[in-house]
């Protein structure tokens, strides 16, 4: 199945990223198929250089984006569609998040609301 993914580019601690077409299990840093544009995060705004028509080819084609890659475009309107979550919690994580809500659940003290004394006026 072939990818449109992000292969980062640049010296240490300054990336360039470049969006490129590969085959998913290759290795993002061989050769790719098409270099489609690249992406760099350290200016302001952030520097997007795609080509629309070679993505939307691509796309076509059946080549599925990485969820990051997927939220550029829609940040862009290159596609449509709605934003992608990148962090993706395993089975036995949410277990455990569900066990530790429900012990805190029950650790929570039930208070009942603290009735205040009326002031008597004096006659």
């Amino acid at each position: 199945m072939l990818s449109i993914r992000l292969s980062r580019v640049g010296k240490r601690k300054q990336p360039i990223y470049r969006l490129i077409v590969t085959d998913r299990a290759r290795d993002p840093w061989g050769k790719a198929l098409e270099i489609l544009g690249n992406f760099n995060p350290r200016t302001q705004p952030a520097t997007l250089n795609f080509k629309v028509d070679r993505i939307k080819s691509w796309l076509s084609k059946g080549a599925q984006a990485t969820d990051t890659v997927w939220n550029l475009l829609v940040d862009q309107k290159i596609v449509q569609g709605e934003k992608r979550r990148k962090v993706r919690i395993t089975a036995r994580r949410q277990e455990k998040i569900d066990k530790e809500r429900a012990a805190n659940k029950k650790a929570e003290p039930a208070t009942a609301p603290v009735e205040t004394p009326t002031p008597v006026a004096a006659a």
